[in-house]
């Protein structure tokens, strides 16, 4: 499954921005290459800039990989719910209050990056559980509908846009 076979509506425009930066990747390939790739690239950036803030009351690096952990596992199980026809609506969340609360910097680059591959690789093995069906499975989170597969594409597409601008306002 390809970003161009995600239909008119299987997502809210505000995540367009995010889903384009995938490209033409298979959605698990992307997962599984976007393992590899943060994880390589978060152990290249300097120590010093780990604890970095560009400005004030912006996230640190190692605020951003948990947030990007968080948000993860809000996605993934988001997919899981609405992949088992749950109708029920999904209250959204907001990241800065999980930022705040995550003592990412107390935390090693180490640790970080162990949670953030256990979380991948647990997302990876849930979309190698959803068949066609499951995966064009729509329900409600936040604000508006999302189908799996557009969650999946989520996720690959957040974790680029945030490495683009560590790169961009970090490095």
């Amino acid at each position: 499954m390809k970003v161009t076979d995600l239909e008119k509506g299987e997502f809210l425009p505000y995540f367009q921005t995010y889903i384009d930066r995938i490209g033409e990747l298979i959605l698990v390939d992307g997962l599984e290459d976007g393992l590899k790739n943060v994880i390589s690239f978060f152990k290249s950036i300097p120590e010093d800039k780990l604890e970095y803030s560009y400005e004030a009351n912006k996230w640190t690096v190692k605020e951003i990989i948990s947030h990007l952990i968080d948000s993860e596992r809000v996605f993934a199980y988001r997919a899981m719910r609405f992949a088992r026809k749950d109708k029920t609506a999904v209250a959204g969340f907001d990241e800065n209050d999980y930022a705040k609360e995550s003592y990412a910097n107390t935390r090693t680059l180490e640790d970080l990056l162990e949670e953030y591959t256990l979380v991948r690789q647990s997302t990876i093995a849930l979309y190698n559980t959803f068949g066609a069906d499951a995966s064009r499975s729509v329900g409600v989170a936040g604000s508006g509908e999302v189908s799996v597969r557009a969650l999946g594409f989520l996720i690959a597409g957040h974790e680029k846009h945030h490495c683009e601008i560590i790169k961009e306002r970090y490095l």
